[in-house]
């Protein structure tokens, strides 16, 4: 079961991309992230023409996620991430497919920080710990996908000192990350790639991905009923440089049946 999360950066203006990329590497499971459109502008059709059916939870002009499945069920679990009815941001839906319970999220950035955008990312991540805690409770196989916003370590940025202010990496950040991931979760890409430089997000300023400048973001943190079934994963780089692309590079892992 091949599973792969992508933050397009909206995702009809770069349909063109998001639907080469599923032709060429034909994931099972795709989790995106930052789709910029109404409910009613998710281009389905021509998703389902590339075989894959979809749910999504949209937004005009800002966020949204999807989780789309080739030639298999999506049952949807959940739309919004608990505890803040107030909040109607669209970044979290969670769906069952082929007995994986499959959770996308699209964490908020939170800059300029400190600030009101810092507050609400760090209450947004005290959610979805508390959300992620009863997910481990059920003893289901839980994936816990997307874009994190959050710079783990000094390894996951290209020179971390220039990052140190910035509220992907700022101390409140990283704790409330490993906080989360000492639950009993399993950062795939890191169990992969213990030593390596890893980057999953290019800026389109000052040639990034050309230098190799870049910052690991996009995260899988796989429930213990998952841990021992990654056999693989990596990131499409190279769909970072095609034409009109996103600034994300989509991130994929592969688990035994």
């Amino acid at each position: 079961m091949k599973i792969a999360t992508y933050n397009v950066n909206g995702v009809n203006g770069r349909l063109p991309v998001l639907l080469r990329w599923l032709e060429e590497t034909t994931p099972n499971v795709v989790c995106l992230q930052e789709l910029k459109a109404p409910q009613e502008k998710f281009p389905e059709q021509a998703i389902l023409d590339a075989g894959y059916n979809a749910i999504w939870h949209g937004q005009k002009s800002w966020n949204g996620v999807a989780i789309l499945a080739r030639n298999m069920e999506i049952k949807e679990l959940k739309r919004g991430l608990p505890g803040d009815p107030d909040d109607d941001h669209s970044r979290y839906i969670e769906a069952l497919v082929n007995g994986v319970v499959i959770g996308c999220l699209y964490l908020p950035n939170g800059n300029p920080a400190p600030g009101p955008k810092f507050d609400y990312k760090l209450r947004w991540f005290e959610r979805l710990t508390i959300h992620a805690a009863s997910l481990l409770a059920t003893g289901m196989p839980v994936v816990l996908a997307g874009d994190y916003n959050v710079i783990p370590t000094e390894l996951d940025a290209y020179k971390p000192e220039r990052w140190v202010e910035d509220a992907l990496f700022r101390p409140e950040t990283r704790a409330a990350f490993k906080t989360l991931v000492a639950q009993g979760w399993t950062d795939a890409i890191r169990k992969l790639y213990p030593d390596q430089k890893i980057y999953t997000f290019y800026d389109y300023f000052r040639n990034a991905y050309g230098r190799d400048a870049g910052l690991r973001i996009d995260h899988f943190l796989l429930s213990p009923q998952l841990d021992g079934r990654l056999i693989a994963g990596g990131v499409n780089r190279d769909v970072r440089g095609w034409e009109k692309t996103s600034d994300h590079a989509p991130v994929w892992i592969e688990l035994k049946d």
